[in-house]
C-alpha cells in the first residue's frame, strides 16, 4: 500500500499501530492525492481555513498545523532558520482515501474501488535495506551551551515569568539522500506508537512515531491527552523495568510538570466547552512503550454550541505540552533560547471527517518526528522535555538525549 502511494505528490497515513488502551488511538487511514488544498503561512491562516472548509464540508480533510501557527493568534514573531520549509497551515482534500480494519478495507473515492484495490496489490514493494547512507547527526546545542541554557531558564522561573517551560534542541543532517519509506517503516519497527505519521507534501516528509493525541472529537465530546513524564525502559530485565515505571509515578517533579499541563489544558477547553462539563478523566496514567514510560493525562469536556473544529485548534492550540505555562511568556522564551524554528516539529497532524456541521477529528502531537526535504537533502528532529525550577539540568540533558535515540538508531548499521 506505501508502495502504491509513493506515486502521489501528497499523501498521509496515520497508523496505530494497533494500540487501543482507553481512547482508542488514531484510526489507520491513508489519505492519497489531491483534489483541494490550503497553504498558507501564519496572518490570515485561520480565516482563510474556514472559507476552504466551507466549500468542502462533505470531503475529507487531511493536514497539518505548524508551530509558528502561534504567530496568527498570540502576536508572535519567529526568526530562526528553518531547513524543512514546511507551511504554518496545509490541509488536502484527497483524491482517495483509505481506511484500515482488522479485516476490512474501505475505500472512499470518485473513480473504480476495485481497480485502486487492484493496483494496491500489484504495486511491487521495493525497499532499501539501509534508509540513508553516510548520515552524520550533528547537535545544534553543544552539551554546555545546553546545560547553561536550562540554568538561565530556571532563574527566570524563579523570579516568577513562567512556572514551567518546554525547551527544545535540534539534532539535524545536511547533504543526506534518504529513503522516507525505508526510513519511516524502520523507526515505527525500532519505536512503534499510536499516533504515528507518514506525510508527504511535495518535496517534505515527516516521518513520525508520536505517542501523543493532541485533540480528538467524537460527537460532543472533545478530549485531550498530554504526556509529561518520561522514563527509559529496560526490557533485559523485567523487575529493573518495573522499577523504573514506579520511579517515575512517584516523582514529585514530573507529577508537578503532569499538572502543570492538565491545568493549562482545562483552561483551553473551558474556552469551548460547556460551562461546568470540563474534566479530567485521568491523572497520572502509565503507558509503556518500547523504548519508554510515559505519564499521561486524559482532559475532556463537552463542546460548546456554535464552535466548530476550527474553533477548536484556535483555542488550544499550540498544545500546552510543547509550551509551558503561561503560554505566551513561554513562547517568547522558547524563541529567545531555541536555534532552530520548530517547524512542522511540536504542531499536529490528523484528519476531519467529512459529512457534518460538527464533524468528528483527530489530531496528534508531532513529537519523535524526523523532517526531511528532498530537495536540499536536509534532515532534522528535535527534542526536549518541561523544565522547572527543580529540573537539573544534566538530567534534562539525558532526557532530551532519551527522546533521540530512536531516531539515531534509524541511521545506524544493523
Amino acid at each position: 500500500m506505501l508502495n502504491w502511494v509513493n506515486r502521489f505528490n501528497i499523501f498521509c497515513l496515520l497508523d496505530n499501530h494497533r494500540y487501543q488502551f482507553n481512547k482508542p488511538a488514531f484510526e489507520c487511514l491513508l489519505a492519497a492525492g489531491c483534489r483541494a488544498n490550503i497553504d498558507r503561512q501564519a496572518g490570515t491562516a485561520y480565516l482563510e481555513l474556514q472559507q476552504f472548509y466551507e466549500q468542502h464540508k462533505q470531503d475529507w480533510l487531511f493536514g497539518h498545523v505548524g508551530y509558528d501557527l502561534k504567530n496568527e493568534t498570540a502576536d508572535l514573531q519567529s526568526k530562526h532558520s528553518d531547513g524543512i520549509g514546511f507551511s504554518d497551515l496545509h490541509f488536502f482534500v484527497p483524491e482517495i482515501v483509505l481506511e484500515l480494519h482488522e479485516k476490512k478495507l474501505e475505500i472512499y473515492c470518485d473513480s473504480d474501488a476495485e481497480e485502486i484495490y487492484q493496483q494496491i496489490l500489484a504495486s511491487a514493494i521495493e525497499l532499501n535495506e539501509e534508509p540513508a547512507s553516510l548520515v552524520t547527526i550533528k547537535n545544534r546545542i553543544d552539551r554546555e551551551t545546553y546545560l547553561d541554557i536550562i540554568e538561565k531558564i530556571r532563574r527566570h522561573i524563579l523570579r516568577g515569568d513562567c512556572y514551567e517551560i518546554n525547551y527544545c534542541q535540534e539534532f539535524f543532517s545536511e547533504n543526506t539522500r534518504l529513503d522516507p519509506l525505508s526510513t519511516y517503516l524502520k523507526l515505527t519497527k525500532l519505536s512503534p506508537n499510536p499516533f504515528s505519521v507518514f506525510y508527504k507534501q511535495g518535496d517534505r516528509y515527516c516521518i513520525c512515531a508520536s505517542p501523543e493525541r493532541y485533540l480528538k472529537k467524537s460527537g460532543h465530546s472533545i478530549i485531550s491527552q498530554p504526556i509529561k513524564g518520561t522514563a527509559k525502559r529496560n526490557l533485559d530485565d523485567p523487575a529493573e523495568d518495573e522499577k523504573l515505571k514506579n520511579q517515575l509515578l512517584n516523582s514529585s517533579k514530573e507529577k508537578s510538570e503532569n499538572v502543570m499541563v492538565v491545568d493549562l489544558v482545562r483552561n483551553d477547553l473551558s474556552r469551548i466547552c460547556k460551562a461546568g462539563t470540563v474534566r479530567v478523566d485521568e491523572l497520572f496514567g502509565l503507558y509503556s512503550f518500547p523504548q519508554v514510560h510515559q505519564m499521561i493525562s486524559t482532559v475532556s469536556g463537552e463542546l460548546a454550541a456554535g464552535f466548530n473544529w476550527i474553533d477548536c485548534i484556535k483555542a488550544t492550540f499550540p498544545m500546552g505540552s510543547m509550551t509551558g505555562a503561561p503560554k505566551k511568556k513561554v513562547m517568547e522564551l522558547i524563541e529567545q533560547y531555541e536555534l532552530t524554528k520548530r517547524g512542522l516539529f511540536s504542531g499536529a497532524i490528523g484528519y476531519v471527517k467529512p459529512g457534518e456541521d460538527e464533524p468528528d477529528f483527530d489530531f496528534n502531537v508531532v513529537i519523535r518526528s524526523i523532517l526531511y526535504n528532498q530537495t536540499t537533502q536536509y534532515l532534522s528532529f528535535q527534542t526536549g522535555g518541561g523544565i522547572t525550577y527543580n529540573s537539573d539540568p544534566l538530567m534534562e540533558l539525558e532526557e532530551s538525549l532519551l527522546k533521540a535515540e530512536a531516531m539515531l538508531q534509524v541511521f545506524r548499521k544493523d
